[in-house]
């Protein structure tokens, strides 16, 4: 072409992989090569209406007009490299990127980011492979050249940029499609525990279970062994291996707290960050968010949730991309699981007399006792001297990693001859054990118990007693809960020292830096057996109880103030133990305390998307507590918690009949701050339920009542649901004042949650405003409070709307990211409502953008999704979705216009979503 591109331009880079040593190997054949090379890129590139603004050496910069030239001008110069015959032996190899945005141009070149970006993007490539970036193949998919098709690669993180590209590989004749992974920085979800010591001996094992995982038939492996095997330690190392092969990452399940299958579910979707929503089972909503996936589980201690292993299944069959390694002492037993025995550690061959002190050390048990031991002593070392008596400690150890380690940590008070003459004795005494367990169980309960045994009396009363704690527990609560009425020689600070020393307990950081100190499960089941012996269970687990009891109490009432966001956290990091005091509680026929005990921790379940666990809590301890008089109070907050919870699951009727009970047992006890409370859900509930003038009646009574007993939280709530009802309704101007009124309590209050709901209605009114900077600041605030209350499907919302503002100002790219963003996150969440409103953003897009067909069939399809679901739009967001309708039936002549909105109607919802991952920004074309 004669003159340079402007505005929206799509680049074309090149170079030749390898140039450098072909330069070095074929100096005399590379000129004639490269010559041959700049000819077929100029004259293809020329050919598809291209601009060439730079060469440097091997490399060439091309300036596009249309996105469309550009990809027909790579494919034809990758096929013209693939059939030339080349002067340097192997040929050439030329890598390609294609990258679309805006740039400055001067004196005949480009500069600015979308320049550098596209650089960046040329060297995650290899030679013969062309990619494209998301914004290209945007505009480039809907219309490719037969047999062309572009493979998605995912999100990739380039060298120096902070923001990730989601990347494509041109496919089609004469272009290859197996390339190795791209040279990328890539950042894989994981939450894959950091190890604080080396995997050692387990070399082997690593390679065998990654090639078996990475098998195309395998999706399910089992590492099979007893407790102290070292299971769980082989199963995230080989996680961590293979992380960079699974492009959504690989994510560590710890079921080792749970023994309730049918709590599995629930805890995957938590870990993986699937916030239970509607009323569609869990199992579904986690299938749907991993069916597009390719990531690896690693499931922790499954031997004790069995029943559980269809629910796996399930997954698999739901997700073609999802593999998983569990780690048990039992097999699963679902079909296509392949098993893998886990042996103990390499020992020596003892029957000779004299072993090289070298070859001892060669042994993986022998290094391990080794490596561990130096942690311990760092002077430690094998000498001929005491290598032969290490080399019989691994050996009446059978191998096993956890009794080696054991044995270890004891090297500061016993020499390794010294610990054999103790260990051997111990390990005879203990031979005899059940005859239904296996000869490894027994040895290493013979070396737990040898361990046991060197403590002091009042070390081993702290270690039975610590059993008490799942998941774990802080230097506080071993205090609260250790020590029995009485008692005050057992010094918790020192204990724990010394168990953490003895390698019976771990010492972890929390996110804040705390001490923590938990005790692996093996070793935390032979201390329950010991406070079984001495008959403690019950004292203790009573002062267990207690503890959480005030901790969740306490913690109840910081949940609607500024420190929200820590207690949440905290009850999190302690939920494994809430939820032991809660069967204890139950088992011991204390159902009460228990009510006491869910009625506190309502709010944490219903705000961090424990809803299932904390719907099924809250009915038990409310069927289950007495109906006296004293116990009224408790039961209505339960009731009000059972109500919110069952409402954010889209069940209606059972928050109805919720909080009518507790509405009942407020006004008996004339509790005013409760009577609101429960009057403003209601309204919430007619609201939802298409009714909004009984809503605003239940607002105005709720906030009557507030006002009364001065709750200012509840006069906020209230201020914000009239301001948000009355915007709804169409009235701004009305609802305005309210919202800014209900913003100011909020923020005095320092509540994160009321303040993000606020903003984001006062946001849309600025919008409709069309004050769009102001607009901009309320959503992006309203996003970062979002974010940190761990509120997704929040965030979704207020993507959308910042997505409405970008189109507002103009920037077509980022309001399609936005909304696609929002589409995305909303069917993760398994919210067909954030899923419609998706859907319409993405409309809104298309029909800024002149694509009017697109636009109908995206409307269309929105239409269908919330018909089928009986949700009815608000009047503000009715009249913007008739205004997006009218825009395109004014576009389209009348056929053209009901045969898009026919096949919107009747897409099914795969079928909408993925029209609507199409391209955005490209020129309209008949569709």
């Amino acid at each position: 072409m004669s003159s340079h591109p402007t505005g929206v331009v799509t680049f074309l880079f090149t170079d030749i992989e390898g140039s450098t040593r072909l330069w070095e190997t074929q100096p005399e054949a590379m000129p004639v090569s490269l010559r041959r090379h700049d000819e077929l890129l100029r004259e293809r590139s020329v050919a598809h209406h291209g601009y060439v603004f730079k060469t440097v050496g091997d490399a060439f910069c091309v300036a596009f007009a249309e996105a469309d030239d550009a990809l027909r001008a790579a494919l034809a110069i990758q096929q013209a490299v693939g059939v030339e015959s080349w002067t340097v032996e192997g040929g050439i190899r030329v890598r390609m990127t294609l990258h679309t945005g805006t740039a400055e141009e001067r004196d005949g070149d480009y500069f600015g980011p979308t320049l550098n970006r596209v650089a960046r993007l040329l060297s995650a490539g290899h030679g013969g492979q062309t990619l494209l970036s998301l914004a290209t193949e945007q505009l480039v998919s809907f219309n490719l050249p037969d047999g062309v098709e572009l493979i998605d690669l995912g999100q990739q993180y380039l060298k120096d940029l902070s923001r990730p590209e989601h990347v494509f590989q041109l496919a089609g004749p004469g272009l290859g499609r197996d390339f190795r992974p791209l040279n990328t920085l890539n950042v894989h979800a994981t939450n894959l525990p950091v190890q604080a010591t080396p995997l050692v001996g387990r070399e082997a094992d690593v390679k065998a279970v990654s090639e078996l995982i990475l098998q195309p038939a395998v999706r399910l492996v089992t590492l099979l062994g007893p407790g102290g095997t070292g299971k769980t330690r082989l199963s995230i190392q080989v996680a961590a291996e293979l992380i960079d092969r699974f492009a959504h990452g690989a994510m560590f399940v710890a079921l080792a707290a749970i023994d309730d299958p049918g709590l599995v579910v629930s805890t995957i979707a938590q870990t993986l960050g699937v916030k239970e929503s509607g009323s569609e089972p869990l199992i579904e909503q986690l299938k749907a968010f991993l069916k597009p996936r390719q990531m690896l589980l690693v499931m922790d201690n499954f031997e004790q949730v069995l029943d559980a292993a269809p629910d796996l299944a399930k997954l698999l069959q739901a997700a073609p991309g999802l593999k998983i390694i569990t780690s048990s002492r039992s097999a699963l037993k679902v079909y296509g699981e392949r098993e893998y025995p886990l042996a103990p550690l390499g020992l020596p061959d003892l029957r000779r007399r004299k072993i090289p002190t070298a070859e001892l050390l060669a042994a993986p048990a022998v290094a391990l006792f080794v490596e561990r031991a130096q942690a311990t002593k760092p002077d430690f070392a094998l000498t001929d001297e005491n290598a032969r008596a290490v080399a019989e400690i691994c050996v009446k150890l059978d191998g096993l990693p956890l009794a080696i380690e054991l044995a270890a940590a004891r090297i500061k008070l016993l020499p390794p001859k010294s610990m054999l003459d103790k260990l051997s004795s111990r390990l005879k005494l203990l031979t005899g054990g059940s005859r239904d367990r296996t000869a490894r169980q027994q040895t290493l309960r013979g070396a737990i118990d040898w361990s046991y045994e060197l403590m002091t009396a009042e070390e081993r009363a702290l270690f039975a007693r610590l059993s008490i704690f799942t998941g774990g527990c802080s230097l506080e609560a071993a205090e609260a809960v250790c020590n029995v009425a009485g008692e005050s020689d057992l010094d918790i600070f020192d204990g724990v020292s010394s168990l953490v020393d003895k390698s019976l307990l771990r010492q972890i950081e929390t996110a804040e830096g705390d001490p923590r100190f938990v005790m692996l499960e093996t070793i935390r089941e032979y201390a329950d057996e010991r406070l079984t012996a001495e008959s403690l269970c019950d004292a203790i687990g009573r002062q267990h109880a207690g503890y959480f009891l005030s901790l969740a109490e306490e913690g109840a009432a910081k949940l609607t103030g500024p420190e929200q966001v820590a207690w949440l956290d905290r009850f999190e990091l302690e939920h494994d133990n809430l939820r032991s005091s809660m069967t204890f509680l139950l088992r011991s026929l204390d159902p009460d305390t228990a009510l006491r005990l869910s009625s506190s921790l309502w709010r944490f379940w219903w705000m961090h998307g424990h809803l299932h666990e904390g719907r099924e809590w809250l009915e038990v301890t409310i069927a289950a507590c007495s109906n006296n008089a004293e116990m009224q109070a408790v039961q209505g907050r339960a009731l009000h918690g059972l109500g919110l919870t069952t409402y954010s699951q889209g069940d209606f009727s059972a928050a109805v009949d919720a909080f009518e009970r507790s509405l009942s047992l407020r006004r008996q006890l004339d509790d005013k701050p409760g009577i609101a409370a429960v009057t403003c859900n209601l309204g919430l509930i007619a609201e939802a339920q298409g009714k909004p003038e009984r809503a605003m009646e239940m607002y105005r009574e709720s906030l009557s009542l507030a006002e009364q007993v001065n709750d200012t939280r509840l006069v906020a709530t209230n201020q914000n649901n009239l301001g948000n009802a009355a915007f709804r309704q169409g009235d701004p101007e009305a609802a305005q004042p309210l919202l800014e009124a209900a913003l100011t309590l909020f923020r005095k209050l320092g509540q994160k949650q009321g303040t993000a709901m606020t903003l984001n209605v006062l946001g849309e009114i600025a919008f409709l405003q069309q004050d769009l900077p102001r607009a901009k600041a309320r959503f992006e605030e309203c996003m970062k409070l979002r974010q940190q209350l761990g509120d997704r499907e929040g965030v979704a919302d207020v993507i959308d709307n910042l997505g409405n503002v970008a189109l507002a100002q103009g920037d077509f790219t980022r309001a399609a990211e936005q909304h696609a963003s929002r589409l995305a996150l909303s069917h993760e969440l398994g919210s067909k409502r954030g899923t419609a409103d998706g859907l319409e953003g993405m409309a809104r897009v298309a029909n800024a953008q002149g694509r009017h067909e697109r636009a109908v069939r995206l409307l269309a399809a929105a239409d269908a999704l919330r018909a089928g679901i009986g949700l009815t739009l608000s009047p503000t967001d009715a009249d913007r979705h008739e205004r997006e309708v009218t825009i395109a039936r004014a576009a389209l002549d009348g056929s053209a216009f009901d045969a898009s909105w026919e096949w919107g109607r009747l897409a099914s919802l795969d079928d909408a979503l993925a029209y609507a991952a199409r391209a955005l920004h490209a020129p309209q074309l008949a569709e």
